[in-house]
């Protein structure tokens, strides 16, 4: 790291302590948050645990009732999981890489990342592990496929294998058992890449339609809005005649989407803007209207104005405000509908794998949530899964949550951990 780069990193971590003291002490959660008004920071909070990953012997502690285990190691920054219908489990290995520098704090933001394990050289491939002797252990680990552009989302249509690249969605051609794809992919449409750079997909009911999750590229529309079009969305995908729209926008960061099952209704996580404080705003779990426009850049929470960014009167009012507050800063990117009777002393809902902050100075996240649903509506705090990524002193990190996945028995579930190089499983104690 240069002189300067060092010296904006260290009045950074003075700005920290300073924070620190005067944070607020309750989370913004659940369908009515407290949401602190907006302090615009000078110099953006950057705080972010270093990478240890997990010594020989540790695992996550688990709620009560449940237990959790290794399914497979020793892969290289696992992201998202798939669970094909013959119980095969894809992993999408890939990674943040680094863009050039705009500013100091740009510089100082990446030397902080690849500490972290956030930032680095993306393995660009998708591994499939096999379960076959249902031990919940993989025992086989194959290349499914490799040399792509940040892979992540990944949907299966009977013979059709759909890959969200960070600018593109590819079809290949796929049959049953396969432990490896044949061929480059077809096109089926193109996404601007960098800035938020994950592509998540999710199949309709009736695997006509695939949704894709596109996130901005800035924090506010830092670079004006012309870059920003067709970003903070989500896309729909016609599978049969290959047009792709816009289904909903204003969503920043869209990562993870899941289906209720009575309603129907499509919901996802939100990563929220950065700059305003601990807890302002948080991110949020919302449902999906098709149409819908949910603030960003120009508000948040509803109509709450973001007096940095240039304002369109017209979108603040249509506006609309998010189902379920998840706290400030936690990167909620994992998303998997949880029906009853999965894990023991869990109801339905669903489970979110947050990731954890790097812009707060009290540190948020890093562990496995579940919200309870009720009436196809959330309907109580947040629970933990899964926990003790993050040191108890916020110095280091033995691993991330990012993506979670229904195991294929019906009865576990199986999550990423990308500082960790692990997939974990959790089930019944």
């Amino acid at each position: 790291m240069d002189m300067m780069a060092r010296a904006t990193q260290i009045v950074g971590a003075a700005m920290v302590a300073l924070r620190r003291r005067n944070a607020p002490r309750e989370p913004a959660i659940g369908t009515a948050p407290q949401i602190p008004g907006a302090r615009e920071q000078g110099i953006m909070t950057l705080k972010m645990p270093t990478a240890r990953g997990w010594a020989e012997g540790e695992v996550p502690q688990a709620a009560e009732g449940l237990r959790v285990h290794a399914f497979a190691r020793d892969l290289r920054h696992p992201r998202w999981v798939e669970v094909l219908p013959n119980g095969d489990v894809l992993v999408a290995e890939s990674q943040q890489e680094e863009d050039p520098p705009r500013s100091l704090l740009d510089r100082a933001a990446q030397a902080t990342m690849r500490r972290a394990g956030a930032l680095g050289k993306s393995a660009n491939r998708v591994s499939l592990l096999r379960d076959a002797d249902g031990d919940g252990v993989a025992e086989v680990r194959e290349t499914f496929v490799e040399g792509q552009r940040q892979p992540f989302g990944m949907a299966l249509v009977g013979e059709r294998f759909f890959l969200g690249n960070t600018d593109a969605l590819l079809e290949f051609r796929y049959q049953t058992g396969a432990t490896r794809l044949e061929g480059e992919g077809r096109l089926l449409a193109r996404f601007k890449p960098g800035g938020h750079w994950t592509r998540s997909l999710l199949l309709s009911p009736d695997k006509r339609q695939l949704y894709v999750g596109v996130g901005s590229l800035s924090n506010i529309a830092d670079f004006g809005m012309e870059v920003e079009e067709g970003r903070a969305a989500i896309w729909q995908v016609d599978l049969e005649g290959g047009q792709a729209r816009v289904f909903a926008s204003g969503l920043r960061n869209p990562v993870g989407m899941a289906w209720e099952p009575e309603t129907g209704a499509l919901w996802t996580v939100v990563n929220e803007r950065d700059g305003l404080g601990d807890e302002t705003p948080p991110d949020y779990l919302t449902s999906v209207r098709e149409g819908g426009f949910y603030g960003w850049p120009f508000c948040y929470w509803g109509q709450t104005i973001d007096d940095r960014v240039p304002q369109d009167p017209a979108e603040v009012a249509r506006a609309i405000r998010p189902d379920y507050a998840l706290g400030g800063h936690t990167a909620s990117l994992g998303l998997c509908w949880v029906p009853e009777g999965t894990l023991p002393g869990f109801g339905e809902g669903m489970a979110i794998g947050q990731h954890g902050s790097w812009n707060r100075s009290i540190l948020s996240g890093y562990k496995l949530i579940f919200v309870p649903f009720r009436d196809s509506r959330p309907s109580g705090p947040p629970r933990d899964i899964l926990w003790g990524f993050l040191s108890e002193d916020e110095r280091y990190s033995r691993g991330r949550p990012v993506g979670v996945a229904l195991g294929p028995d019906g009865r576990s579930l199986l999550m990423a951990d990308d500082v960790g190089n692990v997939v974990w499983r959790v089930t019944g104690a």
